[in-house]
């Protein structure tokens, strides 16, 4: 009779023998350790769904994952029967589950503990200073940040106070957050460079598109010369409770380049709320 390893060894195989396609993913194993491919492939099905995009369908896993029709319905039939996704007629969603387990995960770490691997990644990926910003009244405050290794760079240090009318990280906090935004509105917007937003209806609006494309990009807002790309982070209860943002002489990042580097961005933003067993937000 054939043991629950040999039946996953068999399973495996049968998904995929391409070792190399397991060791791409960047994840090490111990020395002699064979890897369970197949955990490979579940992973990357789980990692289809996003909080922009939390339920989908067959077709839209198959095109994510871009695995074979035939591996994607039957390892979407045995996640569901294991209550690792939850189907909604022809859609799946991640499962209630994974709230429970999250909790237990998490409940030790704090924001801080869990962001800065994720500031490093960004930092390396794009070169740039990445930094995470939380609100303080009406200010945003830098409190944690991985610094670039450009020699030429903005000056940014934990700790710092900035205004949130002006920068991308100030947009993120405060589009989903309407009784800040309402508060921030309601006060005198410094004029701190030519382009700084001063009028409360134009910034009023400016929310609006940040909430609507789920990102902020600005330039020369605070200081003339800098620019920057930031990503809401949300609690559990849906609030924005930071901002993942990129920043640096706009000399070196064009307008374009924040937009391109918008959707990894987002992603790691997300990463960050999923970490803190965090959900989507809605702008209260």
């Amino acid at each position: 009779m054939p043991t629950e390893e040999n039946a996953a060894a068999g399973l495996d195989t049968a998904l995929s023998p391409d070792v190399d396609r397991f060791q791409d993913t960047g994840r090490r194993l111990s020395p002699g350790v064979k890897p369970l491919l197949v955990l490979s492939k579940i992973r990357g099905i789980l990692d289809s769904f996003t909080l922009a995009e939390p339920a989908l369908t067959l077709s839209e896993i198959r095109a994510r994952t871009g695995y074979p029709t035939s591996t994607v319905q039957r390892l979407v039939a045995n996640l569901v029967a294991e209550e690792f996704l939850d189907r909604e007629a022809d859609r799946f969603r991640l499962g209630v589950n994974f709230a429970y387990w999250a909790a237990a995960a998490t409940q030790q770490l704090d924001m801080l503990d869990v962001v800065a691997p994720i500031l490093k990644k960004v930092r390396d990926e794009t070169g740039e200073t990445t930094s995470l910003f939380r609100v303080e009244r009406t200010f945003r405050v830098c409190v944690a940040m991985a610094e670039t290794r450009h020699a030429i760079r903005r000056e940014m240090h934990v700790g710092k106070i900035l205004p949130l009318h002006a920068g991308s990280s100030g947009k993120v906090l405060m589009a989903w957050d309407d009784a800040l935004a309402a508060r921030v509105a309601a006060e005198p917007l410094e004029k701190l460079t030519p382009a700084t937003v001063t009028e409360p209806a134009a910034l009023l609006e400016e929310l609006k598109e940040v909430r609507r494309t789920g990102y902020s990009v600005s330039r020369d807002e605070r200081d003339d010369g800098a620019a920057g790309v930031s990503a809401p982070v949300f609690s559990v209860s849906g609030e924005v409770i930071g901002a993942l943002g990129i920043s640096g002489p706009g000399s070196r990042i064009s307008e374009a380049q924040c937009h391109a580097w918008a959707e990894n961005l987002v992603a790691a933003a997300q990463q960050v709320t999923r970490l803190l067993s965090g959900r989507f937000g809605v702008a209260g």
